[in-house]
């Protein structure tokens, strides 16, 4: 693992997330999305070398509805950036972790992510994230 990739925070609405992260942070959201395949809208932030992705549900069984219908409004995951996302998985399920995708998907900001099962991990949702090279 090459460093944190980015800290998710799960809110209600990202426009109102958006702006009190755009003055919380002084910078402006560089980038938002939607990634179906998760059911969540994005939004992402920078500060120096580090990134904030806010993730907020596009539908209400998608699995950040349900995360904040449980734990609120919070922390969601923190994602490692990895060299090869494939490699990192077999060494990870070698060391007993359990993922939960068993081949990278797409996931935001041009990445291919694997999440790690939280009851594996002390209760933190790990994502793996390499960035797509085209």
């Amino acid at each position: 693992m090459k460093k944190i990739e980015h800290i998710g925070i799960a809110v209600k609405d990202l426009n109102l997330a958006c702006d009190l992260y755009e003055k919380l942070l002084n910078t402006p959201c560089y980038k938002k999305e939607e990634v179906i395949s998760e059911g969540v809208h994005t939004a992402f932030f920078k500060t120096g070398e580090n990134k904030i992705e806010l993730l907020a549900a596009s539908h209400e069984d998608s699995p950040i509805a349900k995360f904040i219908a449980k734990k609120g409004e919070g922390i969601h995951h923190i994602a490692f950036d990895v060299e090869d996302i494939y490699s990192e998985m077999e060494r990870l399920k070698g060391e007993g972790f359990v993922l939960l995708n068993e081949v990278p998907k797409q996931g935001a900001d041009h990445k291919l992510v694997c999440f790690l099962h939280p009851k594996g991990t002390n209760g933190v949702l790990v994502e793996l994230c390499q960035e797509i090279k085209e």
